[in-house]
């Protein structure tokens, strides 16, 4: 889950609206959401590609007995992603002097057009986390609402209830690079397949229904894929 996916909250606050269902309005709730939350963050659209954590230029760094399992991790994903973007056309590479297999890269024109990066307090100080990201979700309709009860523990004064909405979407604004790229992006980022131009998407979201029937909704946000 994202860093904005964890902060975006939306409250909508009325019975009427969890009663009847208002296939419109969830509509309305759900477009709303992504829409604000690319406002807030300035993303370029709503499917996002992990690069790792790095900021630009950045060089190629040789794995090491001490690394902590974290830093494995990260120099595992970067040694993917970065040769990937850079074929693509969104990262320069040229190699490091002296050292085979090593690589200096840093952001072609296309690259900063689609950057972007959330800051995170490290141990060591701060972590940009780094992904390209396109293509904003239109809400086309939503297809069914499903209703979801249980008894919260004892303590609690109300029952929770949740609301799984399904809807369809396109996405608008889809750039070249994905269109002219999709198999080496899918074969790289296995969670979901490029999206791509005219065509209709499926997707849920879940709204938990609180003390006097407020509706709360906080997974609206950009989608992250991790190679």
């Amino acid at each position: 889950m994202s860093k904005l996916t964890q902060l975006l909250a939306l409250l909508i606050a009325g019975s009427s609206l969890i009663g009847c269902y208002n296939k419109e309005e969830f509509k309305r709730i759900i477009q709303d959401g992504y829409d604000k939350a690319r406002a807030k963050t300035k993303v370029k659209g709503d499917f996002c590609y992990y690069l790792g954590v790095l900021k630009f230029p950045y060089t190629d760094q040789p794995k090491l007995d001490e690394d902590s399992r974290w830093t494995t991790w990260n120099k595992e994903d970067l040694a993917v992603s970065l040769p990937l973007f850079a074929e693509i056309g969104l990262l320069s590479r040229q190699p490091v002097e002296g050292q085979s297999g090593l690589y200096h890269y840093d952001l072609t024109d296309l690259g900063r057009e689609y950057l972007y990066q959330y800051v995170e307090k490290g141990v060591s100080g701060p972590l940009h986390h780094t992904q390209f990201c396109y293509g904003p979700i239109v809400v086309d309709r939503v297809t069914d609402v499903t209703k979801n009860e249980y008894t919260r523990a004892q303590g609690y004064s109300y029952n929770k209830v949740n609301l799984e909405v399904y809807y369809e979407y396109h996405v608008n604004e889809i750039p070249d690079w994905v269109i002219n790229n999709q198999e080496k992006l899918n074969a790289v980022y296995t969670q979901i397949k490029a999206r791509l131009p005219e065509k209709t998407y499926k997707d849920i979201v879940k709204f938990s229904v609180g003390k006097g029937d407020a509706l709360y909704q906080n997974s609206l946000g950009y989608k992250q894929f991790k190679p």
